[in-house]
């Protein structure tokens, strides 16, 4: 590793070094202990973890195309014959139903999913491509700008003594990095969506021999997503670094500059998957369930149900391929906002290696706990009751926090020196590694909070849903009151947590504490979106169920995984939006290191407008995206009702619905509808920069009003019991809530987090030129 610097004379500020360039020559040395990393072992360890978690991912999806979409019995057969609480007979066979045709029936529907999320996302992504390339030229033409698209070398910012590559390399790096990340962001929603549409009849199938098996297929299923992405997400990045560095040489400031632009195309991806995907899934969701349950009294996915398909692709789209997109964008930006930071601090200033990509080295472990996480759940534990299930996702998030403090510790004390500075504003902070340890930790341990707090407002196993389920007694009305207070409620703990993360990691690194307290609560990815991909997979499994015909005790075993699954996507959602605070404020931190700010004055009239239109930003994306929601809703509710009216023996079972009209209403309306929303985001700061909290509420209230319904169709309490059956006044009153809560919780909310992330990564991006050519209007006037 060589030798390490740190400032060795006492008259100077422990904490900080005033206002001076970084000048490697006002620095003494330390030397680094012998049994820390070398930097060939760094460069081994990163690629090894990321190609064992691709390795990883693609053994589980192995094991789930075992369950084969055929009626052979042998092929499905398992040696160990009393595994998971269940022997390996087939519920069909005693209750009559010929097992040849439910096979067929599932593997027909299983396949017109797949085909109508293919055909939307292969649609949303022609359009997606066009905005790419242009916002590409965009960033080219801006940074290029710079300097008047020189090719000289330029001093660099923080050490003019030394030289730097143009800003025009900036510019075609920047380019490049953003092309990179968002195409990777593509790939990961594109993957996890095909992953999620070929297991979904598997996990139905499955269901026939316990809930154990089919709980095992949701979650090996969802685990393929999740390591494919956390380990492509970090070789990628690691891939770029390294051939970027063969251009920019010693030059890091320029390099980890450039790289920025890899989050920047992961976030601009999310948020168009995230959108475009939400308004989808709602449109067809709420349609389906206004006409079908409300009007029709027919149950949740009945095949006479014209939007039913529509719905089912809507999961896959919006809350696989959408969540993808959007951890992803979180994970890049977090990496991206620490490497910025420390390649101004002494870690980029000497060249240090190893320590500069400790983010990298945090990922890296993560995948493995992850790993050994995983088989908690497939391997070493046995699911035997449907009461098992929310306990075993529970224990996941538990097994992963703690084995990853453990992980965080040793890759700090054999990554990093002893002592070290940061950049902090203008100045260097004097970091110690045991405090850097604290702050990735603070922010991982945050990340559990979340989840605990909002699986606590989500689960219909304790009593905040069950109060809402319990207000549907007296209608719609006082169910819509329940939910949003409960949804208020929610945030309050997990606001806590994320603002006790920021001051701890704030106090003792700075904004590169804040990042890696962010990277921190992403670190354990892979388990967070096997965890979430498992809920919509279920959701479809438990639908396939229904449309194919199966028993009833079938739909009760997918059912129960479908309510596990809501709390999880619910979690899901708040490592998302939790995870986007802390990495919108290191990125913010980035940009004003790079903008050359050293100080923000909140009662300056400039930085106040700045406050409150920013404040005002969320509300106008909300109204955008509930309204596109709304639209699109209101033409599926239409045709659904036409096709009710108008299709002879529809409602008898004797024909069959057009569902590929329901398909094209809700692919046109939300490629059309996501547009606004997306320039809203993508051009607030370039018009901003060149010319002058609700997430977690909206989440909650969204997955509780839907468990509520889903409580009320369960019975499995007396008080359950009291409310229902499906089809009662309070069941009605239920699913109106349900569909008020749909684009809250999968539309609105989870892109609320993108909004925010994305803003300021896109600041980041752009810092050189609005220090350059910034404040137009102001200057005019």
């Amino acid at each position: 590793m060589g030798k390490y610097s740190i400032e060795a004379d006492q008259s100077v500020s422990q904490t900080s070094w005033k206002k001076s360039p970084l000048i490697p020559a006002k620095v003494t040395t330390a030397e680094i202990p012998a049994d820390h990393f070398s930097d060939l072992a760094t460069e081994i360890v990163i690629p090894v973890c990321a190609v064992v978690g691709i390795v990883f991912s693609l053994v589980q999806w192995v094991l789930v195309s075992r369950v084969q979409l055929s009626s052979d019995r042998n092929t499905n057969s398992d040696p160990a014959n009393n595994k998971n609480g269940c022997k390996d007979y087939l519920i069909e066979e005693e209750d009559g139903i010929n097992d040849h045709d439910v096979v067929v029936k599932c593997a027909e529907i299983q396949s017109a999913i797949s085909e109508g999320a293919t055909s939307f996302l292969f649609t949303e992504y022609q359009y997606v491509g066009v905005f790419m390339i242009a916002f590409a030229i965009l960033i080219f033409l801006f940074l290029g700008s710079v300097e008047s698209f020189s090719t000289k070398s330029r001093p660099c910012t923080y050490n003019p003594h030394e030289m730097c590559k143009p800003a025009l390399a900036t510019a075609v790096f920047s380019t490049l990095s953003f092309l990179l990340g968002a195409i990777t962001s593509v790939l990961s929603g594109f993957l996890g969506m095909k992953i999620a549409t070929y297991a979904n009849a598997r996990t139905t199938l499955e269901a026939r021999k316990g809930v154990g098996k089919a709980f095992i297929t949701a979650f090996r299923s969802g685990a393929v997503m999740g390591f494919l992405l956390a380990a492509n997400g970090l070789l990628v990045l690691y891939i770029a670094i390294n051939l970027f560095k063969l251009y920019y040489g010693n030059d890091w400031e320029g390099l980890f500059e450039a790289i920025t632009g890899y989050g920047l195309g992961g976030s601009s991806m999310a948020l168009f998957g995230r959108v475009g995907g939400g308004i989808y899934t709602k449109a067809a969701d709420v349609g389906a369930d206004l006409v079908g349950k409300v009007e029709r009294n027919i149950p949740e996915d009945d095949p006479r149900n014209p939007a039913v398909i529509a719905d089912n692709v809507g999961d896959n789209v919006g809350d696989i391929a959408g969540m993808g997109s959007d951890l992803f964008g979180s994970y890049a930006e977090s990496s991206c906002a620490a490497l910025v930071v420390a390649s101004i601090s002494s870690f980029g200033i000497n060249h240090e290696f190893t320590p500069m990509c400790y983010p990298l080295l945090v990922s890296s472990v993560g995948i493995l706990v992850c790993l050994i996480t995983t088989l908690f759940a497939t391997d070493f534990f046995e699911i035997k009751a449907v009461k098992e299930i929310e306990p075993a996702l529970k224990k996941q998030l538990i097994i992963s926090t703690i084995l990853m403090t453990v992980g965080v510790a040793v890759v700090s004390w054999i990554a990093l020196p002893s002592s070290f500075t940061i950049f902090n504003f203008g100045d260097q902070k004097v970091v110690k590694n045991w405090q850097l340890f604290l702050c990735v930790s603070v922010g991982l341990w945050a990340g559990l909070i979340i989840g605990f707090v909002t699986e606590y407002y989500t689960s219909n196993a304790y009593s905040p849903v069950q109060d809402v389920a319990d207000s549907c007694r007296t209608g719609a009305a006082t169910n819509v009151i329940f939910g949003l207070a409960l949804g208020y409620k929610s945030v309050i703990i997990p606001i806590f947590a994320i603002a006790i993360s920021i001051f701890v990691s704030f106090s003792f690194a700075a904004m590169y504490g804040v990042a890696m307290a962010a990277l921190g609560m992403l670190s354990t990815i892979a388990t967070g979106l096997a965890i979430d991909a498992y809920g919509p997979i279920s959701d479809n499994a438990g639908g396939i169920a229904e449309m194919a015909g199966m028993s009833h005790r079938i739909r009760e075993r997918t059912d129960a995984l479908d309510a596990a699954g809501n709390t999880t996507a619910a979690i899901g959602k708040g490592f998302a939006i939790g995870s986007a605070a802390l990495v919108s404020l290191a990125l913010f931190g980035a940009f004003v290191s790079r903008a050359g700010i050293s100080i923000v004055n909140v009662l300056s009239p400039k930085v106040f407008i700045g406050l409150i239109v920013g404040a005002m930003l969320p509300y106008w994306f909300s109204a955008m995206t509930m309204k596109s929601v709304g639209s699109a809703a209101l033409k599926m509710v239409e045709e659904v009702r036409r096709q009710f009216n108008t299709i002879p023996g529809l409602m008898e079972g004797t024909a069959k619905p057009d569902y590929a009209t329901c398909v094209k209403i809700s692919t046109d309306a939300s490629i059309k509808e996501m547009i606004p929303p997306g320039a809203l985001v993508m051009l607030t700061p370039l018009i901003a920069g060149t010319l002058f909290g609700i997430a977690i509420s909206a989440s909650n209230t969204g997955g509780a009003w839907d468990n509520a319904k889903k409580y009320i169709e369960a019975g499995a309490s007396e008080h359950a019991r009291t409310l229902g059956p499906k089809g009662s006044e309070p069941h009605k009153a239920a699913v109106i809530g349900d569909t008020i809560g749909d684009p809250l919780k999968d539309t609105s909310g989870p892109s609320l987090n993108i909004l925010i992330k994305l803003m300021a990564v896109e600041s980041l991006v752009f810092a050189p030129f609005f220090a350059t050519h910034g404040g137009l209007l102001f200057k005019i006037f």
